[in-house]
């Protein structure tokens, strides 16, 4: 498939849609709103071509920001092989703090993207953290799914260390598949988790009973993991992984979508079963398209 950045020059825009961003600027440690920062916001590739500055509220929130993206028939025709979302450049500056610049924050039409920035307390004020974001599942090229069994034969697996479900307030997130011992573990939390991966995953432009129904799958998926400790129990110490060869794609750095995270937050505490089966189902899908998957959920 053909990768590249959907970017949108003024000539093109009155026949483009638009979609909403807002960035949310705290310090990383204790989550403490920034404000009076400088939020610049450019098309990614083109760091010179800033389109929008704009700055935080006492909350540490920039106002909404309305930026050309493509047309929302995009994401929503399964056969389309267009980029249904623009990319922009966010670059976050604050007195005293270390400058963050995330590379391809995603806008989709109609829908609103939150950016969450954390910011460092900075001993060298020219230093600046530097996230890329990669392109979406159902536009990127990622590995498929390897198939699991969706219940976990607990007597093979080791010990489980939970006797009921318990929704984590934090999960450990191995940033490559299990066996890189260089990638990254993030500690995240569970709820902010699940909105970073359905983000990556679906688009925030579909109907909201198809965004529950896939928010269910990923949530069900990540509790299996977290009830059965498939990875601890096979002596690593993170909870999940971001490859999507083993779990779901998470990307650090990256925005989220507003009805998503109201979906997520609506639901967080629910998962798919089967009767008389206490562990959640392992809730594999595939895109339907790339990869074909019997007997799995299709998310297009």
């Amino acid at each position: 498939m053909d990768i590249r950045n959907y970017r949108v020059y003024p000539a093109q825009m009155e026949t483009q849609s638009t979609g909403r961003l807002q960035v949310d600027v705290a310090t990383e440690a204790g989550f403490r709103p920034i404000p009076n920062a400088r939020v610049q916001i450019s098309y990614t590739g083109d760091p010179t071509s800033v389109v929008e500055e704009v700055t935080t509220d006492e909350i540490g929130r920039t106002p909404e920001i309305e930026l050309p993206a493509p047309p929302i028939e995009y994401s929503l025709d399964s056969s389309s092989v267009e980029q249904p979302y623009s990319e922009y450049t966010i670059r976050t500056i604050a007195e005293g703090f270390r400058t963050v610049e995330v590379n391809g924050a995603e806008i989709l039409p109609q829908v609103t993207a939150v950016q969450p920035i954390s910011l460092l307390p900075a001993v060298n004020e020219a230093a600046t953290n530097l996230f890329v974001i990669g392109p979406h599942t159902l536009f990127g090229d990622y590995p498929p799914k390897i198939a699991e069994a969706e219940i976990k034969p607990t007597q093979e697996s080791g010990e489980i260390v939970l006797l009921n479900v318990v929704i984590p307030e934090f999960v450990v997130v191995h940033d490559g598949p299990p066996s890189d011992t260089s990638a990254a573990n993030y500690y995240i939390r569970y709820r902010d988790y699940i909105k970073n991966v359905a983000s990556s995953e679906i688009y925030a432009t579909w109907p909201e009973s198809t965004i529950q129904a896939n928010v269910l799958a990923i949530m069900s998926f990540t509790l299996n993991r977290v009830f059965t400790e498939w990875y601890r129990n096979q002596g690593y110490n993170f909870t999940i992984t971001s490859s999507t060869a083993f779990d779901h794609k998470w990307m650090p750095g990256r925005n989220i979508f507003s009805n998503i995270s109201t979906i997520v937050d609506s639901l967080f505490n629910n998962y798919l079963s089967r009767p008389n089966v206490k562990q959640p189902i392992l809730t594999q899908y595939c895109d339907g398209r790339n990869v074909q998957c019997p007997g799995w959920m299709t998310v297009l």
